[in-house]
């Protein structure tokens, strides 16, 4: 990480404490090392942020690509290992992004995933999307569950006024089943659901959505 991404955290992580009540727990449960994937709920555009600044090891995000054609944000995106993802596009650049992932992990990084593939505005949990659990299968990378509550209080002109209270909870890890070459629908489906009721089962139950039963 260089000096750039290092100065930009450090101010970053002081504001949260200034304008935040924030707190973490679970830390004890993230392996030291290997490659993890981080699969979280999505409520706000600072989630990926705080998460970054929670987790006890570095975290690499797939952003939009959009971010990345504003110079200075751009660079420093890349420079914290951050992955542009073309919101819709040529089944090639797909592909191109599912390789960059999985090289990542293949290097004992730890990749951070949103499985419900958008933010939930209303703070329950939307239908997961199979882009996590085809990565942990064809990888082996094991998965870690972690939420994130609080950050829908960030909203309005003056919502630093309230110091919003922000939880960040951290799971056990778990694996799913090793798969190679294409997954069926229906198996991508069964694993997805698996990884969300990992998620789920630490939300309140009214938070579960579609994960409650």
């Amino acid at each position: 990480m260089n000096l750039n991404v290092r100065f930009a955290i450090a101010v970053v992580r002081l504001l949260c404490r200034i304008l935040l009540r924030w707190s973490v727990c679970g830390t004890e449960r993230v392996p030291s090392e290997g490659p993890l994937l981080l699969v979280a709920n999505h409520v706000h555009l600072a989630d990926p942020l705080l998460l970054v600044l929670a987790f006890p090891r570095k975290v690499s995000f797939m952003a939009k690509e959009e971010l990345f054609r504003y110079p200075y944000i751009g660079r420093l995106l890349r420079d914290a290992g951050m992955l542009p993802v073309a919101r819709a596009g040529e089944l090639q650049q797909k592909r191109d992004v599912m390789r960059q992932a999985e090289n990542s992990l293949c290097r004992g990084q730890v990749l951070g995933l949103f499985p419900e593939g958008r933010r939930s505005r209303s703070g329950i949990l939307l239908q997961g999307k199979p882009g996590a659990a085809m990565l942990a299968s064809h990888t082996g990378a094991p998965m870690i569950p972690v939420v994130i509550q609080g950050t829908e209080q960030i909203r309005g002109k003056w919502w630093w006024l309230r110091r919003p209270k922000v939880t960040i909870s951290i799971g056990d890890p778990f694996c799913l089943e090793a798969r190679e070459g294409r997954m069926s629908r229906s198996e991508t489906g069964r694993l997805t659901t698996t990884i969300m009721f990992q998620i789920a089962e630490m939300l309140p139950p009214e938070r579960r959505g579609h994960y409650a039963g």
